[in-house]
C-alpha cells in the first residue's frame, strides 16, 4: 500500500502550496517567534526525482524482461483502479490519501516483474494526477515515490527467495518485499510532510503505520490468494471480483472508523485545552488558536461582547499573522446575525452556494468559505465565533466539520464563562458592590501606577467627598435608604466628574476622585466645580433630601508620592472641611489637628466620667415681668492638656465617631440633677437643653428622654429641648414620629436660631413646636438697624399668629430689650441678663439677682425674678 497525496479542491480564498522555500527572518526587537527552515513541494519533489531516476537505472533496467503487452496493460490498468480507490486525509495545509495499492502492486510484481510494475506504476499514478488534478508538484513527487517503492521491493527479492507462487516460502519473501516498500513509502511522505509543514506529533504517525500493518498484510495475501485462484481456473474471477469489492468496502469502512476516532480523539484534546487556558485574553487567543488547529482554519475569530468594565472584545488568530479584519465586529453582518439567531447550531457558508449579501461578506473578508456560530456568554449578550477557510487543499468545511464545531462550542462556551467569572471575582475585589465604583484597593493601585509611571513629572489630585447627612438618613430611614441616597450621589458624581478622572467609592459615605496630571491649584477649582454641582436635592425613600458634599483635597508630589500618603492626607484635609462644611485642602498643619481630634476622640468618654465635661447655665427671662423662667444648658470640656475645647469642635466629633447620644444623655443629666435641687427648694425653674439633629435620628431618643425625667423625678413641663431651625424642617426628621412623641412627654420644644434655616409657614403648623428662638444675628442689629427691627417683628408676630411663644437670643442692652418688650416678645436671653455661668457662680447670681414671688394660682412652686 502507498500514500498518494490528494488533488486540491477549488477555493478562492484558501493559501496554495507555495513553491518558494519559506524562510522568516526575525528583525530587531521583532518578537514573532521564528520558524524552522521549511521547503516547498516543488523542491521536495526535485530532491525525490533526484534520487528515483539513478536508483531505477541501477536496480530495474538490468533486471527488465519482456512481457506480453496484453499482461501489461490488465496490470496498468489494475494499477489505476487501486489509485483511483483512496480515502483522503489533511494534515495543516496538505492532503493526503490512503489507497489499496499494496493488492495491485503485489499482482503486478508477481505477473511482469519489478522493472515494469514501476514503469506501470509510475504512468498509472500520472494518469491518475492528471485527472483528478493533483498539484504538479504532488503529481512528480508521487512519481518518484511509487518509482522508488518498486526498487525497494525489487532489492528485497533479489536476497530472498522467489518462484512458484504456490510455495509459502514464496508468500513470505513478496510479503516482505511489499510491505518494505510501502513502509519506505510512508517514509517518504512523512519526510515531505515534516520537509514542508512542520514536525506532525505521534499521533499522525500512528495514524500512517498503524493502518499500514493492519491494511498491508491483508491485501497481499489477497492479492497473491486472487493470482493462485486465476492460476487453478479463469472462472475464478467470478468469486475473486466481489471478494475485493468487499475488502475495498472495508477498507473504507476502517478508514473512516479511523478518521472519525482521530476526530473524537482530537474535540478531547480541544477540551483539555481550554479548560487549561489563563483567564486574559493570552487565554482567549488560546481558545481561539485551538479552534483553528482543529478544524485547520486559515483564520478564526471571536466577538465577545462588553462585560463588566471591558469593552467589545475581538480577537482573531491566522495563518498569514492578521490580527485584525472587517466582519465580526459588526452587528448587522449577515453571518453574526444568522449564527446568533440560528437554532440548529453553527451556519455553514461556501462561495458557491452564497447568496449576493453573502457573497459580499465572503469578499469583503477575502475568503470562500465559512461557519459560524454564537458564543453563550456571562453577560447575557451572545458572542460571535467565526471560522475561515480550511488550510487544506482537499474540501472545503462540511457537515463533519459543522459537527465538529459544535461539539466544541460546549468548552468553548464553558471556557469563555469561566473566564469571565474569574474576571467577575477580579472585578467584584476591586469595585463597591452597591455602586459598581472602584473600591479603595482599585483606587490605591491606580495612584501608585499614576505615581510611578513617570516619577520625576508625575502629578495627580485626589479629592476626597463625603455625605453630609448620611448618618443621619441611615438612622432614621434604614440602610435602603441610605444605600439610595449613596446611588444618587455616585450618580450626580458620574455626570459632573471631568473625563478623565477616576471615580471610586471608599466606604460609608465617601467618595474619591482622582485626577491624573492636575495640580493642586487645578484639583482645588475641580473640587469646588465638583461640590456645587452635585449638590441638590434628591428624591430618596419618597422624600425630598438635600445632597451635600465636604471635600478634602490632596496633590501629588506636593503631598505624597505614593497611593498611602496620599490618600491619608486627603482624609485629613477632608476632616477639615467637615469642620468648614466646604471645601478644604491638606495642609501640614492639620496633621495636628487630626492628632488632636484623634486624642480627644478617645478621651471623650473618660472626660465625661472625670467630670472634665461639664454645663454652664445662662438664665431666660419673662420680657414683660422679668421673671425668672428658664436657663439654658451649655456643655463645656476643660481639657487638662488643651485647655478650653469649644463646642464647636467636640460636639461635632462626637457625632463623627457616634458618640453624641452619650454626651446628650450626659448634658441632660446634669440639667435634670440641677433642676432637681432647685424643685428641693420649692423652685419652679425649667431648664433647655440643646439637642444635635444626629439625636433625632437615633431610635432610642424618646425612651432615653423618659428615663432621665423618671431618673431625677422632674416633670415633663421643667424640660425644653432645642433644636435647629434646619434639623426641624429635614423631611426625615418633619416626616417621622419623634417630634410628637417628645411632645407628648409634657416637655417643651424650641426652634433654636429661627431666620437661619429654610422653615416656612407651613412647615411650622405642622411640628409640634412650642416657641421660636430668634437668631442672635437679627437682635444684635436692632438698636442700629431698621432692617433687622423689622426681621425680629415680623418673626415675632408669625409665631405669635401660629400661637408660639418666642425668645429673643443676644439682647445685650436696654434699647434692645425695650424694643422687643414693646414688639410683644416673650422671653430674652444674652448678656444683658446674664452670660452663661457654672453652677456655683449661677447660685451666687441667683441670691445677688434675683428675688422669690409666690406660686401662681394653681402651680405648686415659688417663682424667681430678676430685681432692677
Amino acid at each position: 500500500m502507498t500514500l498518494v497525496q490528494a488533488p486540491p479542491a477549488v477555493s478562492l480564498g484558501a493559501p496554495e502550496f507555495t513553491a518558494e522555500m519559506q524562510v522568516r527572518v526575525a528583525e530587531p526587537n521583532d518578537r514573532t517567534p521564528t520558524r524552522p527552515l521549511r521547503l516547498s513541494a516543488w523542491t521536495v519533489a526535485w530532491m525525490g526525482l533526484a534520487v528515483a531516476v539513478p536508483v531505477s537505472l541501477w536496480v530495474l533496467v538490468p533486471l527488465a524482461k519482456p512481457v506480453e503487452p496484453h499482461l501489461l496493460i490488465a496490470v496498468f490498468v489494475g494499477l489505476v483502479a487501486a489509485e483511483s480507490f483512496n480515502v483522503d486525509f489533511e494534515f495543516r495545509k496538505q492532503g493526503f490519501s490512503w489507497s489499496l495499492s499494496e493488492l495491485a502492486f503485489v499482482m503486478a510484481l508477481v505477473t511482469v516483474g519489478g522493472a515494469w510494475t514501476a514503469v506501470a506504476w509510475a504512468l498509472a499514478v500520472g494518469l491518475v494526477s492528471l485527472i483528478q488534478g493533483y498539484s504538479r508538484a504532488k503529481a512528480v513527487f508521487n512519481v518518484t515515490v511509487v518509482v522508488l517503492e518498486a526498487c525497494a521491493a525489487v532489492a528485497v527479492l533479489q536476497v530472498l527467495p522467489v518462484g512458484d507462487i504456490s510455495e509459502p516460502r514464496v508468500w513470505v519473501s513478496y510479503l516482505v518485499a511489499v510491505l518494505t516498500a510501502s513502509l519506505l513509502g510512508v517514509a517518504l511522505i512523512a519526510a515531505a510532510i515534516t520537509a514542508t509543514q512542520g514536525y506532525p506529533g505521534r499521533t499522525l504517525w500512528a495514524s500512517f503505520f498503524v493502518p499500514l500493518l493492519m491494511v498491508g498484510p491483508v491485501s497481499v495475501v489477497v492479492g497473491l490468494a486472487v493470482l493462485l485462484l486465476v492460476d487453478a481456473t479463469p472462472w475464478a474471477w467470478l468469486l475473486i471480483a466481489p471478494l475485493v469489492v468487499a475488502l475495498a468496502l472495508l477498507y473504507r469502512r476502517f478508514a473512516a472508523v479511523t478518521r472519525e476516532g482521530h476526530s473524537v480523539e482530537r474535540v478531547y484534546d480541544f477540551a483539555r485545552r481550554v479548560e487549561q487556558v489563563s483567564p486574559d485574553e493570552a487565554g482567549t487567543r488560546q481558545i481561539v488558536e485551538a479552534v483553528r488547529e482543529l478544524l485547520n482554519a486559515d483564520r478564526v475569530a471571536l466577538w465577545l461582547p462588553p462585560y463588566l468594565d471591558e469593552e467589545p472584545r475581538l480577537v482573531v488568530v491566522a495563518e498569514n499573522g492578521a490580527v485584525w479584519y472587517d466582519g465580526p465586529g459588526d452587528p448587522d453582518d449577515v453571518f453574526r446575525r444568522r449564527a446568533v439567531g440560528s437554532v440548529d447550531g453553527p451556519v455553514r457558508v461556501s462561495l458557491a452556494r452564497a447568496d449576493d449579501e453573502e457573497a459580499v461578506a465572503l469578499s469583503r473578508r477575502g475568503v470562500s468559505d465559512l461557519l459560524g456560530a454564537a458564543v453563550m456568554t456571562a453577560a447575557g449578550e451572545p458572542g460571535y465565533l467565526e471560522v475561515c477557510d480550511r488550510r487544506s487543499d482537499i474540501h472545503s468545511f462540511g457537515d463533519s466539520d459543522r459537527a465538529a464545531l459544535d461539539s466544541m462550542l460546549t468548552h468553548v462556551n464553558a471556557a469563555i464563562r469561566h473566564q469571565q467569572l474569574l474576571s467577575q471575582i477580579r472585578y467584584d475585589a476591586d469595585h463597591d458592590r452597591l455602586t459598581g465604583l472602584p473600591n479603595r484597593q482599585r483606587l490605591a493601585a491606580e495612584v501608585d501606577r499614576v505615581l510611578t509611571e513617570d516619577p520625576a513629572t508625575a502629578r495627580a489630585g485626589l479629592i476626597l467627598a463625603a455625605l453630609g447627612n448620611y448618618t443621619e438618613v441611615t438612622d432614621t430611614l434604614g440602610h435602603a435608604a441610605s444605600d439610595e441616597l449613596l446611588l444618587v450621589t455616585a450618580g450626580l458624581l458620574r455626570e459632573h466628574a471631568p473625563p478623565h478622572a477616576l471615580l471610586a467609592r471608599m466606604e460609608g459615605e465617601q467618595f474619591a476622585v482622582l485626577l491624573p496630571g492636575l495640580s493642586l491649584a487645578a484639583t482645588e477649582r475641580a473640587a469646588r466645580r465638583l461640590r456645587e454641582a452635585a449638590s441638590a436635592r434628591a428624591r430618596v425613600a419618597g422624600l425630598d433630601l438635600e445632597v451635600t458634599l465636604r471635600i478634602g483635597v490632596a496633590a501629588a508630589p506636593g503631598h505624597g508620592t505614593d497611593a498611602g500618603t496620599l490618600m491619608q492626607r486627603a482624609d485629613v484635609a477632608l476632616l477639615a472641611a467637615t469642620d468648614s462644611g466646604g471645601v478644604a485642602s491638606y495642609h501640614p498643619v492639620l496633621d495636628q489637628q487630626s492628632l488632636r481630634r484623634l486624642q480627644l476622640g478617645t478621651e471623650l468618654e473618660q472626660a465625661m466620667a472625670d467630670g472634665q465635661i461639664s454645663v454652664v447655665f445662662q438664665p431666660i427671662i419673662d420680657a414683660q415681668t422679668s421673671d425668672l423662667v428658664s436657663v439654658e444648658t451649655l456643655v463645656r470640656w476643660a481639657h487638662p492638656r488643651y485647655g478650653a475645647i469649644t463646642p464647636d469642635d467636640f460636639i461635632h466629633l462626637a457625632e463623627q465617631i457616634g458618640r453624641i447620644g452619650a454626651v446628650t444623655d450626659h448634658v441632660l443629666d446634669l440639667a435634670l440633677a440641677r433642676c432637681r435641687r432647685w424643685l428641693d427648694r420649692d423652685i419652679a425653674l425649667s431648664v433647655a437643653v440643646n439637642l444635635s439633629a444626629h439625636c433625632l435620628s437615633e431610635p432610642d431618643l424618646v425612651a432615653r428622654v423618659r428615663r432621665a425625667l423618671q431618673r431625677h423625678g422632674v416633670p415633663g413641663e421643667l424640660l425644653t429641648l432645642e433644636l435647629t431651625e434646619s434639623s426641624v424642617v429635614d423631611d426625615s426628621v418633619r416626616d417621622s414620629t419623634v417630634l410628637a412623641d417628645l411632645h407628648a412627654l409634657g416637655l417643651r420644644l424650641s426652634m433654636d436660631d429661627f431666620g437661619t434655616g429654610y422653615s416656612s409657614l407651613s412647615q411650622l403648623r405642622q411640628l409640634p413646636i412650642d416657641e421660636v428662638k430668634i437668631d442672635k444675628s437679627f437682635v444684635l442689629g436692632m438698636s442700629t438697624s431698621q432692617g433687622e427691627s423689622f426681621i425680629a417683628r415680623s418673626i415675632i408676630e408669625l409665631a405669635h399668629n401660629l400661637g408660639l411663644r418666642v425668645v429673643a437670643e443676644g439682647v445685650e442692652d436696654e434699647l434692645t430689650r425695650n424694643l422687643l418688650a414693646e414688639m410683644g416678645c416673650d422671653k430674652l436671653q444674652g448678656f444683658l441678663v446674664s452670660r452663661p455661668l457654672p453652677d456655683d457662680r449661677l447660685e451666687s447670681w441667683l441670691l445677688a439677682r434675683t428675688g422669690v414671688r409666690s406660686a401662681l394660682p394653681g402651680a405648686t412652686h415659688r417663682r424667681l425674678f430678676v430685681r432692677t
